[in-house]
């Protein structure tokens, strides 16, 4: 997924809590989903970034063969410029395009029936 090209904002946002809550009626709740994506991700991201650096790897444990690699550094800035993984979820939730249950809910409405 190109997360640069989400509408998720770069920098901290400010934001109605209220709002958040308008799907699961509670706040916590709420935050826990976010946490859970954000965490999703920050591990794709993760590996993302492993799989190009990996390619830039250099198996030589010589200081003296240290050199600065221009692809590498440009490579790394693009991940450092994008949104914190906590935001674009959060801009996801609020998008409506995570999905999410709660078995313990869809448990009560069975026994109910």
């Amino acid at each position: 997924m190109d997360y640069k090209k989400s509408k998720a904002p770069v920098n901290t946002v400010t934001r109605n809590i209220m709002d958040l809550c308008e799907d699961t009626d509670n706040i916590y709740e709420s935050v826990a989903i976010i946490g859970k994506r954000a965490n999703q991700i920050a591990a794709e991201i993760k590996q993302d970034l492993s799989k190009k650096l990996a390619e830039f790897a250099s198996y030589n444990d010589s200081l003296e063969e240290v050199f600065e690699n221009r692809e590498q550094i440009e490579i790394s800035r693009y991940y450092e410029k994008l949104p914190k993984p906590t935001l674009l979820a959060t801009q996801e939730f609020i998008e409506k395009n995570i999905y999410w249950r709660d078995p313990a809910k869809e448990r009560q409405f069975e026994d109910e029936d």
